[in-house]
């Protein structure tokens, strides 16, 4: 991936594989205008998506159907230094979905979530919590 500057307090990151690009600003409460996401959702963003992802890998090989899950992210900002303090995500699996999974299934699945690569790389001292609605 390459990052540029464009000015304004905006950057566009490009993934070299597929092309794609990203916009960054910061939000309204650091200078930015709120366009696009900041790095620090991006941060939140990368953990809500590599937990679905490794579930749904698990959820493959075990040939269970999760299609449809959402999370629902809050991200809590800190100052002196300003950071992340804490990322909330909510997720939801269609209750359809949910009456076909078994308890060692819904077990498996949130193991699955817990030891992503995005949450076992983010500092400790950033609490992650996380809620299953399954």
């Amino acid at each position: 991936m390459t990052t540029q500057y464009l000015g304004k307090l905006k950057t566009e990151g490009t993934h070299l594989n597929s092309g794609t690009k990203l916009i960054t600003d910061p939000p309204l409460d650091n200078n930015g205008k709120g366009e696009s996401y900041s790095p620090t959702d991006l941060l939140c963003a990368a953990l809500s998506s590599c937990m679905i992802t490794i579930m749904g890998i698990l959820a493959n090989k075990e040939n269970l159907d999760i299609s449809d899950m959402k999370a629902v992210v809050t991200k809590i900002m800190v100052a002196n230094p300003r950071r992340v303090s804490e990322i909330i995500i909510d997720m939801t699996l269609p209750e359809d979905k949910v009456l076909l999974l078994s308890t060692k299934n819904k077990a498996d699945l949130k193991h699955a979530a817990h030891t992503c690569p995005v949450a076992l790389s983010i500092h400790p001292d950033i609490k992650q919590s996380i809620s299953f609605n399954f």
